[in-house]
């Protein structure tokens, strides 16, 4: 029996529910300021900076390999110590200037914490992934206290996340040979490069046609 099989209680513990709960409250929290600043950004310039917003809740089997992966126990103190992308929020935008533009908006609210940031669109990984990752943590009232959570914002450009998308598809398949991957790899990095490219050709030709600049 696998040991994901014989936490299944754990998983379906009142707890464990309690917790995704709050994950989930925290998750919603800040899809609300997003949208309240695509509403504002909107109305005050005429264009939205944020083309779609997309939320998930890290599985279970997710949750219980990510821990083992990192020898870590499947307790939930060990869950809000060391995973902080449980909560997930993904941000679309047009262009990369909206990006900074969105993440610093976020950052300044006074009931927003920064707990890492890491900028994958200044410094790209070695597999061409672009991405601007926040970890934050929002305030969520409960009937009797409140709770600080943790989550996870990740930044891209329609380009950015077509990418991503076709990536994890294309890269994934075991039934080439590796010489065939390891050519999958190379053109993947070659089509970043290109998307880089348009973002930035893009974020020009805003700019050329005076586009309202969002500050």
């Amino acid at each position: 029996m696998d040991q994901y099989d014989q936490i299944a209680d754990q998983l379906q513990s009142l707890p464990y529910r309690q917790l995704m709960t709050y994950y989930r409250c925290a998750l919603r929290e800040v899809e609300t300021k997003f949208r309240v600043l695509d509403d504002q950004f909107s109305l005050f310039y005429d264009r939205n900076p944020i083309e779609s917003i997309e939320c998930r809740i890290k599985s279970q089997s997710s949750i219980y390999h990510k821990l083992k992966k990192r020898n870590l126990p499947f307790t939930l103190e060990s869950l809000e110590n060391n995973i902080f992308d449980i909560a997930g929020i993904r941000v679309i935008s047009s262009f990369s200037d909206d990006i900074y533009m969105l993440a610093g908006t976020l950052l300044k609210q006074d009931d927003i914490r920064l707990v890492e940031r890491k900028d994958y669109i200044k410094n790209p990984k070695p597999n061409g992934y672009r991405s601007l990752h926040l970890i934050v943590e929002v305030p969520i009232f409960l009937a009797n206290e409140k709770k600080w959570m943790k989550v996870e914002v990740q930044f891209r450009t329609i380009a950015m996340d077509l990418w991503a998308s076709l990536e994890h598809k294309l890269r994934y398949k075991k039934d080439l040979p590796q010489s065939r991957l390891d050519e999958i790899s190379q053109d993947l990095l070659d089509c970043a490069d290109l998307c880089a490219q348009l973002d930035e050709k893009m974020g020009k030709l805003k700019r050329t046609e005076n586009q309202p600049v969002i500050e």
